[in-house]
């Protein structure tokens, strides 16, 4: 059973920085992909970026291009979103979750989720 957990959130100034991790465990993350999504209050839950495992190669929403980058240390089975420039809007409670498609993008295509964490950017 997959388990994972997201930790770095906080609140922070616009165009100012915050790292999230997600440390993963329960299975080989050797196949799949590892996504980000975000949930702001009265919207659905929205894309951010995935990151396959094995080859790192990574994919995002326009709306972070740019700005997000998002890697991996697989010694660690940890994945990490760096925010960058971040501004209010970008405020949600930010999830990570864990696919064995290496094409994984929309939510029903990942099959494990963590508990959320909060990010807050104030104006």
């Amino acid at each position: 059973q997959v388990q994972l957990v997201e930790s770095g959130g906080g609140l922070v100034q616009a165009g100012g920085s915050l790292r999230l991790s997600c440390a993963a465990s329960g299975r080989t993350f050797s196949l799949g992909t590892l996504g980000w999504f975000r949930q702001a209050p009265g919207k659905e839950r929205e894309f951010v970026g995935t990151i396959r495992w094995r080859t790192s190669v990574t994919y995002y929403a326009d709306s972070v291009k740019g700005r997000f980058t998002i890697s991996r240390d697989n010694a660690k089975s940890t994945v990490y979103l760096q925010m960058n420039s971040l501004k209010p809007e970008d405020t949600a409670v930010y999830y990570c979750a864990d696919s064995l498609s290496n094409y994984a993008r929309a939510t029903n295509t990942f099959g494990s989720w963590g508990q959320g964490i909060q990010v807050t950017v104030s104006s």
